[in-house]
């Protein structure tokens, strides 16, 4: 059962809310699928999704709702996002929102399904950001990390990823400008060894790697702390090969980023690679000035990845067609403003284990 939250006409809340560590809002990750293409062991999607899914009228409620309560960057997640039929249409119809606020709107993908055809239909429906996922540089290491049977399987996914980079680049999706970045996760006895291949192939293709500690999310993915290599030991690594020096991490943002000194290219360029980001959400918690709500494929909102389930507010009933526009900002405004989470700063502090053991809902359904 969706977690409780007072009658949003009984709840004082501002335009632009802050929760009770006193975070804005200002990132909706909307998850338009919990299905994927892909099994990797670190998410362990479904295959299958919850009942309930909303409609496109009702995701453009939520996201309309969302940019009147701060929120300035949209996140179009899944699952795999590539999978649902309706993803040029909906970015297409939030594009009167960027009147209102709205700046930029993005794309996570594993990119096996991004044609050529599909990167220029993001693009001119309005798509101003691909993030594509890539966890190694060999057929064998990307059947391993993307749940594959056999390394012909990772050379084939391999390809296409190599493939959809360029598609996507083609398409105008410049990484010069930060329009096309490459996500990998790395975890230690898995695709460590590939964090040095990664770093190179980034180079060469003009890309920003963004390199993500492995995370206890869900309840699938057999997490321990000996699996994660601290992203301090990642910048470690590549920097004994390529000098780097810290960018830092920006307000609100994810990731820590550093600068190649040498410019970052291969072919002596500069770009988007000339930077390398890590995401240390284990090693170094950002919990302090987190600003990101989540929204499930089925409408249930989160406040953090690491959410328990249960603990999310059903959106649905404020998604009745009697029942949208003030009443849906108000139960949005109200959730956040009840918002205390800082699971990974909590994580780093307790001495208890409790925390790592707990139930939590699965990064497929949160939408990563």
């Amino acid at each position: 059962m969706a977690s409780a939250v007072p009658h949003p006409e009984t709840v004082a809340t501002r335009a632009h809310p802050s929760d009770r560590l006193g975070r804005p809002l200002g990132v909706l990750r909307l998850s338009l699928t919990a299905r994927c293409n892909l099994a990797c062991p670190y998410c362990l999607p479904d295959g299958v999704e919850p009942p309930g899914l909303l409609t496109l009228a009702q995701r453009l409620r939520v996201i309309e709702a969302a940019v009147a309560l701060g929120v300035r960057s949209l996140r179009l997640t899944g699952g795999e996002p590539l999978l649902h039929s309706q993803l040029e249409e909906l970015i297409r119809a939030v594009q009167p929102l960027r009147a209102r606020g709205l700046g930029e709107i993005a794309l996570t993908s594993n990119g096996v399904l991004l044609s050529a055809e599909r990167a220029r239909a993001l693009r001119a429906a309005g798509l101003d950001r691909i993030t594509l996922s890539l966890d190694g540089t060999t057929g064998a290491a990307v059947a391993r990390m993307a749940g594959l049977g056999d390394g012909g399987a990772g050379e084939r996914t391999l390809a296409q990823v190599l493939a959809a980079i360029e598609h996507a680049r083609a398409a105008g999706f410049d990484p010069a400008q930060g329009g096309l970045k490459l996500n990998a996760v790395i975890q230690r006895g898995a695709n460590d060894d590939q964090l040095l291949p990664l770093a190179a192939l980034a180079r060469e293709r003009g890309l920003e790697l963004r390199l993500i500690e492995f995370m206890d999310v869900g309840n699938r993915n057999g997490w321990r702390e000996a699996q994660v290599l601290p992203a301090a030991e990642m910048v470690e690594r590549i920097g004994s090969r390529w000098p780097l020096e810290p960018v830092g991490r920006p307000a609100h943002g994810t990731a820590s980023r550093w600068r190649y000194r040498d410019g970052g290219s291969e072919s002596g360029g500069t770009g988007g690679a000339g930077q390398l980001a890590v995401v240390a959400s284990v090693s170094a918690p950002f919990c302090g000035d987190c600003n990101r709500l989540r929204v499930t494929a089925d409408g249930v909102a989160y406040t953090c990845l690491f959410a328990s389930p249960g603990s999310g507010l059903d959106l649905k009933p404020w998604l009745q067609e009697k029942q949208a526009g003030p009443k849906l900002e108000l139960a949005m405004a109200a959730h956040w403003n009840q918002r205390s989470d800082r699971y990974s700063e909590e994580r780093n502090t307790t001495n208890s284990t409790n925390s790592t053991k707990s139930t939590r809902a699965e990064m497929a359904y949160l939408g990563g």
